[in-house]
């Protein structure tokens, strides 16, 4: 009877998915494919930029100030129609998760949608703008002739699991209405340049949201319906379905879900500046908060970008997100007036570092988009496109930074120098990373340092550190792999002229052990 009972249920879950999975409108019969006019397209594409770059100067004043906690509902963040201009005049680096979009956008529409990822890679790379993180980790590859996907993995790039792909993935999601795996294949290509694992889940898990955006009006169907891309084992997708788990147990109550999140979820395995710290860049956590204001706003713009900014950490991403996704699913003309005020000083500036406006890339992103519909099956109509509907499908399972541990934090804080030439540091472990950069005093000019890495008494490799802050290696050394024990590190300058040095600041220790497990 047991057996019996077992396989009945197993029966009613199968039929369960088969009947989700099959339906492209939430709450109608099942679909292939949705018609949408041409006039509602350019506006829901014009949402979605805008909803961003309105979202980020929202959040633009509380960037990385409340690590750790919420902003309270006591502490104003002041909104009127000068805020936009006054970023773009006075800190055009806010917008920075906009230019990067832009630059990939821009990639596009000059070699066409089938531009290479390496393509993309080199633009990206070689572009003037200022980087941090998994971005700027990713030039220093790609500049150095380690290319995607090798640029993203976690070995490369200790900021692997970070948020850069998340809050620069937007347009593949604008590029592809209602075609969530397209969405997904773009993002998963380009993603990899920067990010792994839950990294690049997080890019893809936001454009599968404005993707589903283009076709459907509940909020809560998008957010969950864009976690199957994801797989399950991951634990991008485990910290977003705990969200969504907290949301139906407390629907009114964001503050709720916001503890629960940072007890569970607001540790950092590898992000150097987080590791044991009030700080978290991680993607995980940040695309809960995009999330939490989806769906605690309820569909109300200004609740839902207030909410994703109040959670916390990289509070002008979140909301430019969360902002992006839902202006997307009511479209420009229907963003109250008030979140609007300043946008029109503005749409027509180009954004730092770019020959592109807001005004240029409505117009690009609806080429673009159009094109994308036609690829996949679709029909351009006298005043509509009929856009073919795709089922949601996981991307493969990546692990980054798999069953390593962080244990210790120490500082060092010392120089190499000319006349300071070796630092020895002994570590007991599976691995490390030694933070730090490179500098060039008084104003001299840039050059690369290099410094010969030992480990054990043996000759690693010889790292080269640009002084330049737009080429610089962001952390002096690392490595992950080592057999578990004690281990001696030897830094010893190969270069390093009169007038330079390499600061050396924290040494973080991993090993196999997970010491939750004792």
């Amino acid at each position: 009877m047991e057996r019996v009972m077992k396989n009945i249920f197993n029966l009613l879950v199968i039929l369960a998915a088969i009947i989700i999975v099959s339906s492209c409108q939430t709450n109608k019969p099942p679909k292939s494919e949705v018609i949408i006019t041409k006039a509602e397209l350019s506006d829901k594409i014009k949402g979605g930029w805008a909803g961003q770059v309105i979202g980020c100067t929202y959040g633009g004043p509380t960037e990385f100030q409340w690590n750790g906690t919420m902003i309270g509902d006591h502490v104003p963040i002041p909104w009127d129609s000068t805020r936009m201009l006054w970023y773009y005049e006075n800190f055009p680096g806010l917008y920075d998760d906009v230019y990067m979009d832009l630059t990939f956008v821009d990639v596009f529409e000059k070699n066409g949608l089938d531009a290479s990822d390496s393509l993309h890679a080199l633009t990206f790379a070689r572009a003037q703008y200022p980087l941090w993180h998994a971005n700027q980790a990713a030039r220093y590859n790609i500049l150095n002739g380690i290319m995607p996907p090798a640029s993203g993995h976690w070995k490369n790039n200790p900021h692997a699991d970070d948020i850069d792909f998340q809050i620069e993935a937007d347009f593949a999601g604008l590029m592809s209405p209602g075609m969530i795996n397209s969405a997904v294949e773009i993002s998963n290509r380009i993603g990899h340049i920067m990010n792994y694992g839950d990294g690049v889940y997080g890019g893809i898990y936001v454009a599968s949201m404005y993707s589903l955006a283009f076709v459907h009006r509940d909020i809560e169907f998008i957010v969950e319906e864009a976690l199957r891309t994801i797989p399950q084992e991951s634990g991008f997708y485990q910290c977003i379905a705990d969200i969504i788990k907290w949301y139906r147990q407390n629907p009114n109550d964001w503050k709720a879900t916001w503890f629960e999140a940072q007890k569970k979820w607001t540790y950092d395995v590898g992000c150097p500046d987080g590791v044991f710290r009030p700080y978290n860049i991680d993607a995980k956590i940040n695309a809960a908060y995009i999330v939490i204001g989806l769906l605690y706003g309820k569909g109300d713009f200004g609740t839902t970008i207030d909410i994703s900014t109040r959670c916390g950490y990289d509070s002008d991403c979140n909301p430019a997100n969360a902002g992006g996704i839902l202006g997307t699913m009511v479209g420009y003309s229907n963003i109250p007036d008030h979140w609007k005020q300043g946008i029109e000083k503005v749409e027509d500036i180009n954004f730092e570092y770019t020959e592109m406006s807001l005004t240029k890339v409505y117009d690009v992103g609806l080429r673009h988009a159009v094109e994308m519909i036609k690829r996949n099956g679709g029909v351009e109509n006298d005043d509509s496109f009929t856009i073919k509907c795709q089922i949601p499908q996981p991307v493969p399972l990546e692990i980054g930074f798999k069953e390593i541990y962080p244990t210790e934090r120490r500082r060092i804080g010392t120089r190499l120098t000319n006349q300071n030439k070796e630092v020895s540091l002994d570590i007991t472990g599976s691995g490390f990373v030694i933070t730090g950069s490179a500098v060039a005093e008084n104003d001299r000019q840039d050059d690369v340092l290099k410094i010969d890495l030992y480990i054990d008494n043996s000759f690693i490799e010889t790292i080269e550190m640009p002084t330049s802050f737009i080429t610089r290696r962001l952390e002096v050394a690392w490595k992950y792999d080592l057999p578990e024990g004690i281990h001696d590190i030897l830094l010893k300058a190969k270069y390093l002229p009169e007038g330079y040095l390499v600061d050396i600041r924290d040494l973080v220790v991993y090993s196999n052990n997970n010491p939750d497990a004792r």
